[in-house]
């Protein structure tokens, strides 16, 4: 079949020769030292991962000396995470260590695996989203500064941690499924400007962008008008609209959530709740929400058993004794009026709010 540039390429195709060739034939894994994992194949070979912490937006300098690094030390085999950590793959034992060693001197953060806070994932943010509430690479930068400890081996948590950013609630990165997620909000009604909209927006798109029906048209200003009452703030009409704006810099702010994973290690995948509302948005160190999340950890850090993720603990305390333990205050805010709401209701005579 001839190829084609569209879609990603097959991956079996840029796979290490030691992977390809022991492909199904992994039996564990070990982690001998923060950061470093020994993969051991039926075959007796052994593959060792080094994983670093990696911004997601970087220079092409950066990617340049991270291929430098690879061809020296794991003949060009690198990779990246989901989570836009780096795992550099060494077939040759023997290198680890001179790796660890040059790492160490760039000031790379070698960490991340097993029970430790993995790399931070986040949205676009203030650099190319259009309905950005906040700054996602600088806010993440903030939270890892105070949590670089939990990323590097030198504090422990009781198991794994998933933390992600959402510059706005359409999240586009992993914030529904992560341990802790902080996403941006919209408090403020979207502005229109008529004049502009009826000469450069396109009205039925416009409607059509906005997924709870807020959105009709004004014929008399050929134009469009939002409802208030239906409104969610996601700020999706902005990027059909040019004559449509969103930003609010004394409304906007950030909302934490928990509890949320991927995994269906001993429970089920589970969605984030909301913890706390609002915060406000303070660039550039963010005090208030880096504060938060740092606090959350530590909470749960304390009181969790070991493997138990954050959900899990949630689960098992209950969301009351939750808010108790963390000093969070249960507003109106956390009680879920969506209207196909009715599959996440507390319909416990137990609920004690």
């Amino acid at each position: 079949m001839p190829k084609t540039d569209f879609g990603p390429p097959d991956y079996r195709e840029m796979i290490p020769p030691i992977v390809a060739e022991n492909y199904g034939k992994w039996r564990y894994h070990t982690i001998p030292q923060p950061g470093v994992l020994k993969h051991f194949s039926e075959s007796g070979v052994v593959l060792t991962s080094v994983r670093v912490a990696s911004p997601r937006l970087v220079s092409t300098d950066f990617v340049r000396e991270i291929c430098d690094i690879a061809d020296a030390y794991c003949d060009g085999h690198v990779r990246f995470t989901t989570r836009h950590n780096i795992e550099f793959l060494l077939s040759d034992e023997s290198k680890v260590e001179s790796l660890l060693e040059e790492l160490a001197a760039k000031d790379y953060m070698v960490g991340g695996v097993g029970h430790a806070i993995s790399n931070v994932v986040h949205t676009q943010g203030w650099i190319h989203c259009k309905s950005a509430v906040t700054d996602a690479s600088g806010l993440v930068k903030c939270v890892m500064d105070e949590l670089q400890d939990y990323y590097v081996g030198k504090r422990s948590v009781p198991a794994r941690l998933r933390i992600a950013v959402a510059c706005c609630v359409n999240m586009c990165g992993a914030c529904h499924s992560s341990d802790i997620a902080i996403v941006g909000i919209h408090r403020t009604l979207p502005r229109v400007d008529h004049e502009m909209a009826s000469k450069i927006c396109e009205v039925r798109s416009t409607v059509a962008s906005c997924p709870t029906g807020a959105i009709r048209p004004n014929p008399k200003l050929k134009s469009i008008d939002i409802s208030d009452e239906k409104c969610m703030y996601c700020g999706n009409c902005a990027a059909v609209c040019p004559a449509i704006s969103t930003m609010d810099p004394d409304g906007d702010g950030v909302s934490i959530w928990v509890g949320g994973k991927v995994s269906n290690a001993r429970t089920t995948p589970k969605l984030t709740r909301l913890a706390i509302p609002y915060l406000p948005n303070n660039p550039p160190r963010w005090p208030e929400a880096t504060e938060a999340v740092k606090h959350l950890v530590e909470v749960w850090a304390e009181g969790a058993k070991p493997g138990e993720r954050m959900g899990e603990w949630i689960d098992r305390i209950g969301w009351e004794r939750f808010f108790q333990v963390t000093g969070i205050p249960f507003t109106d805010k956390h009680i879920d009026d969506f209207s196909h709401a009715t599959t996440t209701f507390r319909a416990t005579t137990q609920f004690r709010f």
